[in-house]
């Protein structure tokens, strides 16, 4: 039986290890069988966006920890699969006959998904099958013809007239292209960098506009402040995908209440404040701090004194601040 098809290489196995966490309890917490969590581990399952943050909040990691990059030992193997498969199916016929079955499919007007339960077969077989990736059985051809109004002499018949007639050369070597170019390092289609590939950075982009960094948490009698993607929340829809949100848990020691307990206070760096504004005041110039830099802020009531220069004022004991930065809050979520 052919091997299943490595889609989505990951680091999901070597984080849960390296926190002591069965593979049962991460299916437990994550609402998945052991059997799916498996496939997943081992890359030829995939994940959805809510999935994939879901394991980020169990793992307690990064969203970026999971995927994989050129260097990490993962991806060597993944390349090494991928030869396999291409040197085993590039004389074996497969790539023909998916290519046949594809240029049939389209020719019928009928979507991969209609294919594939026309032929029942998953939707991820029946791919598998019309990019030369898998081997087909002989009840399973008597299933794929019938499904396109063919007998099986009919449909093999009708896939050489078209490699006879070169309208399947194309779609052959944009496969060959497509399998070939994993191999090679850097190369924009790899999907080896999280910042490159195909299915792999797609997942990480869309998940990562739906995610902003948690700059601060409450200690003592202030907010300590660093720039670091370490904790992420789901950020508000109205916020999602804007560039320069950050949140901060606040300090509700220091706001007199009017800022619930378990709240995130979500700001934007790219919004002016004005007097009235509820902002989050950083002692530091923001833009000029180190990544490891922590430093002290507070949420805080901006006002104008009487020179008409923007200050910021917090209660509870009421006090006036300075504050090099002043990011205006825009949201309070609890």
């Amino acid at each position: 039986m052919a091997q299943e098809e490595i889609i989505f290489p990951n680091n999901i196995r070597n984080i849960r290890l390296a926190k002591s966490m069965k593979m049962t309890e991460l299916a437990r917490q994550s609402n998945l069988s052991l059997s799916a969590v498996s496939k997943i581990e081992k890359g030829v399952r995939r994940l959805n966006q809510k999935q994939l943050l879901n394991i980020c909040a169990i793992l307690g990691c990064k969203l970026s920890d999971l995927f994989i990059h050129e260097k990490d030992s993962v991806a060597n193997q993944w390349q090494k699969e991928i030869k396999r498969r291409l040197d085993d199916n590039e004389d074996g016929g497969l790539k023909i006959f998916g290519s046949g079955l594809r240029k049939i499919r389209q020719r019928a007007n009928k979507t991969i998904a209609q294919a594939a339960k026309a032929s029942k077969m998953t939707l991820s077989v029946y791919h598998k099958i019309e990019v030369g990736q898998r081997e087909v059985y002989e009840n399973e051809i008597n299933v794929l013809a019938k499904a396109f109004g063919f007998s099986v002499t009919e449909l093999f018949d009708e896939i050489a007239k078209l490699y006879n007639a070169g309208e399947l050369t194309k779609q052959i070597n944009k496969v060959k292209e497509r399998a070939k170019s994993v191999l090679e390092p850097g190369n924009p289609m790899s999907g080896l960098d999280v910042t490159d590939g195909l299915y792999g950075a797609q997942l990480y982009d869309n998940a990562r506009k739906k995610l902003v960094p948690i700059f601060g948490v409450p200690e003592g009698n202030v907010i300590k402040l660093k720039k670091s993607d370490e904790k992420m929340i789901v950020a508000p829809a109205e916020l999602e995908g804007k560039k320069g949100i950050y949140a901060v848990i606040p300090n509700t020691k220091r706001s007199n209440g009017f800022i619930p307990e378990c709240a995130h206070v979500f700001v934007d760096t790219n919004e002016q404040v004005v007097a009235g504004d509820l902002a989050v005041c950083i002692d530091e110039n923001f833009d000029n701090m180190d990544i490891d830099k922590v430093v002290n802020a507070n949420i805080a009531v901006v006002k104008k004194d009487s020179h008409g220069k923007l200050c910021a004022y917090i209660s509870n004991p009421d006090e006036k601040i300075n504050a090099k930065t002043m990011h205006k809050v825009v949201m309070i979520v609890m």
